[in-house]
């Protein structure tokens, strides 16, 4: 029996707004690159640039939401934890926004530094914008931060088995 699971995305966060949104104070992340198949119940595995380099936490997504960057800011501009100016740099040249709204947030009990990731996974790189997790990357993950991360989405996991009875 294969597990479906939500999608796992290993995104890089700078360490101000990654504070910022395990504090409760950003509860929407801004991008100028939509990542594919990210869709609501999705996760997101957040990596804390430099001078932290390290795995923190795990965010279950609400929705994603693409617009111009003016209409962009009418929906996020008092949830992105920036400044209108700062908004508007970000997105210059941009005819599309995206935006990833958190439903929950999940801290690991201690980070995973960028020196024991790679201790174990040798070839780890944090992803200059995004990389979807394979399940061993998943299952690693899920070791060395002793979270069952898949339990933080709350989209059912469906066994290929009962997909077939359903048909």
């Amino acid at each position: 029996m294969t597990l479906m699971s939500p999608n796992i995305l290993l995104l890089s966060i700078q360490q101000k707004y990654a504070n910022m949104i395990f504090d409760g104070d950003k509860q929407v992340e801004l991008r100028r690159v939509r990542p594919r198949h990210l869709k609501e119940g999705d996760l997101i595995i957040v990596y804390v640039t430099s001078p932290k380099q390290a795995l923190v936490g795990v965010i279950e997504v609400e929705k994603v939401v693409d617009k111009s960057p003016t209409e962009l800011w009418n929906i996020v501009g008092d949830k992105a934890g920036v400044a209108y100016d700062y908004f508007q740099k970000y997105y210059r040249n941009s005819s599309i926004g995206y935006a990833i709204f958190f439903r929950r947030k999940f801290s690991f009990d201690s980070p995973i530094k960028l020196e024991h990731l790679r201790e174990k996974w040798s070839d780890f790189r944090p992803p200059q914008c995004y990389h979807y997790l394979k399940d061993k990357e998943i299952d690693f993950i899920q070791s060395i931060a002793k979270q069952d991360i898949l339990s933080f989405s709350e989209n059912p996991k469906i066994y290929q088995t009962e997909l077939l009875a359903q048909s």
